[in-house]
């Protein structure tokens, strides 16, 4: 798994597909679980591994998909904007895997996972915060009514997201890149 220019490109649609097959199944069968997603997480990992635009271009295409078979409905001003708000962990994750591109990932593991975790808080927050507006507008409720009555939802979803972005990035990544240099390519985040 080399740098994404270098990657040919039957390669990468094959990265897309796998990460979006396993944040879909991700998605459906974490539905009992209101605001607990894994995807997040999974979008940022492959920014910060291959860059924003294939980060972003996962967590676009998850979107496209589950926000037209989304259990809850199906609503067009809902769909776009979580699609675009998705793809901010994508570029999120592509640009912090571009700065740390030097640092080895066993260096400072709690400052590491501190970081992730607060990482994973923030661009939740913006995420929840950007939906509720969009939900805001859609149904013309007043935004601080969106916003109160998102605050359950918000809480669960930017804890959660802390929690899995501070425990499960630095594993998360250390596996995909002991792999990719067992199946012979290196990971380079130049």
């Amino acid at each position: 798994m080399d740098n994404p220019s270098n990657m040919p490109n039957s390669r990468k649609v094959s990265l897309i597909a796998v990460t979006v097959a396993a944040s879909l199944g991700s998605n459906y069968a974490l539905i009992g679980f209101a605001n607990l997603k894994i995807m997040d997480l999974l979008v940022f990992i492959t920014g910060f591994l291959y860059g924003s635009l294939i980060g972003a271009s996962v967590g676009i295409l998850i979107w496209a998909i589950y926000g037209v078979l989304n259990p809850y409905g199906f609503v067009p001003q809902i769909w776009v904007a979580t699609m675009l708000s998705e793809s901010v962990y994508g570029i999120a994750g592509g640009i912090l895997g571009k700065s740390l591109s030097t640092m080895d990932l066993s260096s400072d593991k709690t400052q590491l996972s501190i970081l992730f975790g607060a990482v994973g808080f923030l661009l939740t927050f913006l995420y929840d915060l950007a939906t509720n507006i969009a939900f805001a507008l859609t149904f013309n409720i007043p935004l601080i009514v969106a916003l109160i009555t998102g605050i359950p939802f918000a809480i669960i979803h930017q804890a959660s997201n802390a929690v899995l972005f501070g425990i499960c990035s630095i594993p998360l990544l250390t596996v995909l890149e002991r792999a990719s240099r067992r199946w012979g390519h290196g990971i380079s985040k130049k």
